[in-house]
């Protein structure tokens, strides 16, 4: 059975609610009276959920219009955004790149202009992986912020539900509605610390990028940030295998998902139990920084996204989200935003704040967009 993806992104498209901002949401999100596939053959008989998810619910409620359900890497697992079965959207600004994964289609619709926002998921660089290969925006909050009920999996110790857009005014427009509201635009921004992480001529182009007005940030170091990353893929490999193994019993899951799902299943109490203990370290190493320097700045992706040709063996790209999982093992918001190209490629600026500043991020954002339109 092939599901029908309805336009480049979308998995299915309809209308719910009235209002003036529109948006799609990934296929892990429950939505009243369709089924919650995640791009997964072993789901395609699933039942019609019976009410939404909590944040879209909220979203609703607050006057934003719902367009549809969006395609995504099988079972949110995966950071190419590359699906067979469920559709792979082409990346709108890059059409010869991966458009990210695992929120793929949600970064699609909103890169193409469809809808005003998006919803994803980012459990170790979902929404920020797709928003840097795709040009655009993409927020992962504080972990537990936004309300995870109604989204798969059930249980997770590092997802967050993200949003994508493609300017920092609707982001706030969007948080507001949310609850979580931004204070008023900055005049300044307070100190800045530059971690240099990436390829040499990454992060020349984003210091470079910021020296156009005026900032020159402290470089500074997280040296538990390979240790996080690592801890990150340990506790996200076991948790999936306890959500998903059951969809194992026949050969429904694609090979490269299975493969990494199955991979949890060797993961013993020690090695859960090293990653927590780097998880409490990493996150006071990242606190005490931002003590500092209250914004940290780095790039989202550690080398430029690949080609769909480059990246036919899924396994081979995990460790592009090298510089966006440590965050979501410490649980601390972080932002991406576009920042140039470099041989045709984009490349993205990550900027982390501490816990509950989800609004200072929009506010740096909103500042540099400013001097960019000048």
């Amino acid at each position: 059975m092939q599901p029908v993806t309805e336009s480049n992104g979308y998995v299915a498209r309809f209308t719910l609610g009235e209002g003036d901002l529109s948006f799609a949401v990934k296929d892990t999100l429950d939505i009243a009276g369709f089924p919650t596939r995640a791009g997964c053959p072993a789901l395609a008989s699933n039942p019609a959920a019976e009410q939404h998810a909590e944040v879209v619910a909220t979203l609703l409620g607050q006057g934003c219009v719902l367009t549809g359900k969006t395609t995504l890497h099988e079972l949110a697992f995966g950071v190419t955004g590359i699906n067979p079965w469920g559709g792979t959207p082409v990346n709108p600004r890059f059409p010869d790149l991966i458009p990210g994964g695992s929120s793929s289609g949600s970064a699609a619709v909103v890169a193409a202009g469809e809808v005003d926002f998006a919803l994803g998921t980012d459990t170790g660089g979902s929404v920020r992986m797709p928003a840097a290969c795709c040009g655009i925006l993409g927020l992962k909050p504080t972990y537990g912020r936004l309300s995870r009920a109604g989204v798969m999996p059930a249980h997770s110790s590092l997802d967050c539900v993200g949003i994508f857009a493609r300017s920092s005014s609707v982001l706030r427009r969007v948080l507001t509605r949310l609850a979580l509201p931004v204070d008023a635009p900055v005049t300044t921004l307070p100190a800045m610390g530059f971690i240099p992480t990436a390829t040499s001529d990454i992060d020349a182009l984003l210091l470079n990028f910021l020296a156009q007005w005026d900032l020159r940030p402290q470089q500074v170091d997280l040296p538990l940030l390979g240790d996080a990353h690592r801890a990150g893929l340990t506790l996200i490999s076991r948790e999936n295998w306890q959500a998903f193994n059951p969809l194992l019993s026949d050969d429904r899951v694609s090979a490269d998902v299975a493969t990494r799902i199955r991979a949890g299943a060797s993961i013993d109490v020690a090695a859960l139990n090293g990653a927590e203990d780097i998880r409490q370290a990493f996150t006071a190493q990242v606190d005490a920084r931002l003590a500092e320097t209250p914004l940290l700045a780095l790039a989202t992706l550690p080398e430029l996204p690949p080609t769909l040709e480059e990246a036919k063996d899924p396994l081979s790209v995990v460790n592009l989200t090298r510089l966006v999982r440590p965050f979501n093992l410490s649980g601390h918001p972080a932002l991406t935003l576009p920042a140039g190209t470099l041989g045709g490629r984009p490349v993205a600026l990550q900027l982390i704040a501490a816990k509950g500043q989800e609004g200072l991020l929009i506010q740096a954002a909103e500042w540099l967009a400013e001097r960019r339109r000048r």
